[in-house]
């Protein structure tokens, strides 16, 4: 019998010696770690990333595989749960760092398999839950820094640079801003803007990258 730690990090802030460490502190004699760099739980089931199919071939019945949470083997439900009832199938016990949970498949007691196959989906759930509000906080994240880049910019001139210049010649030459906005598409206030301030309507372009 041997005891597994399987290990996946998919940010540069996680760290594969950290695990190690948090397994042994916890009691765990480690006989050998499998690790998986920079893989998506969500995305990758575990048979499917260089490193985490190799357990399907190395446990052997009366194996512990050793992982700091369940989310380690899974960011998804259906492979969460699928994954350790097929471990459990071949005398693999599963044991977490976290909590210190037990996933064993001897127990033939109907109440202790119900008990067991409860909190497996509880925990597969809440995995997957997590990886879903980390996405969401991700996307409103991106939307605030866009909100904020647009905020500092303001609104994007509805003309570019040679138009600016166009306004501001023909300005010049006597024709009346509504002529210059309905020859150049533009609104009357837009036109207006310009003429009236033309270093600040060359700063908003400039802020626009125009």
């Amino acid at each position: 019998m041997a005891t597994f730690l399987y290990a996946r990090v998919s940010t540069v802030e996680q760290n594969i010696d950290i695990q190690k460490a948090q397994a042994e502190s916890a009691g765990f004699q480690i006989d050998e770690v499998i690790a998986d760099h920079g893989v998506s739980g969500v995305s990758t089931a575990l048979e499917e990333r260089p490193e985490g199919k190799r357990l399907f071939y190395v446990l052997r019945r009366g194996d512990v595989l050793v992982v700091r949470w369940v989310d380690r083997l899974g960011r998804n439900y259906q492979d969460v749960t699928d994954t350790i009832r097929h471990f459990m199938r071949k005398g693999v016990v599963i044991r977490t760092v976290i909590n210190g949970l037990t996933f064993d498949g001897a127990t033939t007691d109907p109440m202790q398999e119900a008990v067991r196959d409860a909190l497996i989906a509880f925990m597969a759930a809440t995995a997957q839950a997590q990886a879903e509000a980390i996405k969401e906080a991700q996307r409103a994240g991106i939307a605030a820094a866009r909100e904020s880049i647009t905020a500092y910019r303001g609104r994007k001139p509805s003309y570019d640079r040679p138009t600016l210049e166009r306004i501001l010649e023909m300005n010049r030459s006597g024709v009346a801003t509504l002529a210059i906005a309905k020859e150049l598409g533009l609104s009357r206030g837009a036109v207006r803007r310009v003429i009236d301030n033309p270093e600040e309507a060359v700063k908003a372009l400039e802020k626009w990258g125009a």
